[in-house]
């Protein structure tokens, strides 16, 4: 199939620049198409993106993420850092104003993320915890965010990256305070402080079975047991072409769908060693395609998220020197090769 999708590229290409859909086109939506999200709606999905509160006055941006998307998540206005700065004392303000855009656009909101290792506050991380300490601390924290969003977003994603590749658990400091039971407590605690709202765990590298993805089949399967609010995993989805696609994905959607889960691709960029070339967009614009596809073919597979839609205000080049280039809009707002592929595995034109 991929080797087909290559041969076919630019005769698709082609096609699209005589319907006015070429990359390099002006950002704005041509509102004779349909976007994404029209597209995912037509399979009963959503297609959303990050966004990040900086971002916002970038107005090309702005109206792009406005009317391509129907799904909005906060790359880090609801992090622990921004929303309890100091003990006790809450700033909702950063994903406040990115809940407001989206609800005038019309998009639902994604929270993310209560419950990680990074990006807390000095105050958490500077001292010793005593469990009981500890303890109270998380569950005031999750259940005063969870209740200022209560109604406002549709899913959490509570605990966020709780394993290492090998599928030990990661040695945070929630981890090393308070057992594994800290991720139970946590979906329990946002279950009561909003009991509608859809509770995730989410990782990277999960996409494909191993150790890791094993893992979390395990972990659900046991919270699933004991009657933990778990309703959906999170696979990030943050893929580079050097280390080969996750061929076994849609069986580990399957697997964890059999269990009574949603599942969701919640942070997707395919980055790739720079230069781009021709060749790489190709086979990135592949992948995309095979990911949607593949959460198309699961029923329970609810959406697709990209980590921002633009290679301009990815994270990638930051975190991964020399590499990037790995969302479906370059620094110009133009559409690539990846963009034409979403469509088309949305069964778009």
């Amino acid at each position: 199939m991929r080797t087909t999708r290559l041969r076919l590229a630019g005769a698709v290409a082609a096609l699209l620049v005589a319907a006015g859909l070429a990359a390099g086109t002006p950002a704005q939506a041509d509102h004779q198409q349909p976007t994404l999200a029209d597209l995912a709606q037509r399979h009963g999905r959503y297609f959303g993106s990050a966004t990040d509160n900086p971002e916002l006055v970038d107005e090309p941006y702005k109206a792009l993420l406005g009317s391509e998307f129907d799904q909005i998540t906060p790359g880090n206005g609801m992090k622990w850092y921004a929303t309890e700065p100091q003990q006790g004392v809450f700033d909702f303000s950063q994903g406040d104003e990115i809940v407001d855009l989206a609800r005038a656009n019309r998009q639902k909101v994604r929270g993310h993320t209560l419950v990680w290792h990074s990006q807390l506050p000095g105050w958490l991380t500077s001292r010793e915890w005593t469990a009981p300490e500890l303890r109270a601390v998380l569950k005031k924290h999750i259940q005063a965010e969870v209740r200022h969003y209560r109604g406002k977003v549709f899913a959490w994603d509570v605990v966020n990256e709780a394993f290492n590749e090998d599928g030990t658990y990661r040695e945070s400091v929630f981890y090393k305070t308070l057992g594994p039971g800290y991720i139970a407590d946590a979906l329990r605690w946002a279950h009561q402080a909003d009991p509608r709202v859809k509770l995730y765990l989410n990782d990277y590298n999960i996409e494909a079975t191993g150790p890791k993805s094993d893992a979390y089949y395990r972990l659900a399967k046991e919270l699933k047991a004991a009657g933990v609010p778990l309703h959906g995993i999170g696979l990030q989805a943050h893929l580079a072409l050097q280390y080969g696609y996750p061929a076994t994905l849609e069986d580990n959607l399957r697997r964890f769908s059999r269990l009574g889960l949603d599942t969701a691709l919640t942070e997707v960029d395919i980055r790739m060693q720079l230069p781009a070339t021709e060749e790489k967009l190709a086979q990135q614009a592949e992948w995309y395609a095979d990911l949607t596809e593949a959460c198309l073919a699961v029923r329970r597979c609810v959406g697709i998220t990209l980590w921002d839609y633009t290679d301009k205000y990815s994270w990638i080049p930051a975190f991964f020197p020399g590499e990037g280039a790995a969302l479906p809009w370059d620094e110009e707002l133009r559409r690539k090769p990846a963009y034409f592929a979403l469509r088309e595995a949305l069964g778009g034109r």
